[in-house]
């Protein structure tokens, strides 16, 4: 019965049930975080994250379903390959109307150019 007698203060095992629970507490909230990451392996939601938009290290990161696919750009302004697709007009009230080119007509203007 001497044992019920003892200080708890001086039982060192208190100190460490207490740090076990500082440490269930933390594992909690980086679960938490990890649940709430748009790039969540587990979620099957479609996601895009552009980093550092609009500067020359920027990154597009693709996760579609369970595939993540990242894109880091160059750096260079107007590079790449490819032809002319057709024309776009901002129009008066902010929107935007694509006319496309037909190989036709963009034949038949470089013909009337030359001439």
């Amino acid at each position: 019965m001497r044992f019920l007698d003892d200080d708890e203060e001086l039982n060192p095992i208190v100190s460490a049930v207490n740090l076990v629970d500082v440490f269930l507490v933390i594992i909690a909230a980086l679960l938490i975080a990890l649940a709430q990451n748009p790039l969540n392996v587990f979620s099957s939601d479609d996601v895009t994250v552009v980093k550092n938009a609009g500067k020359p290290n920027m990154e597009v990161i693709i996760k579609q379903g369970k595939e993540i696919k990242q894109y880091k750009s160059t750096g260079d302004i107007g590079s790449g390959e490819g032809m002319r697709a057709g024309v776009a007009y901002k129009m008066a009230d902010g929107s935007f109307v694509y006319v496309p080119e037909d190989d036709k007509s963009s034949n038949s203007s470089a013909a009337a150019s030359k001439k």
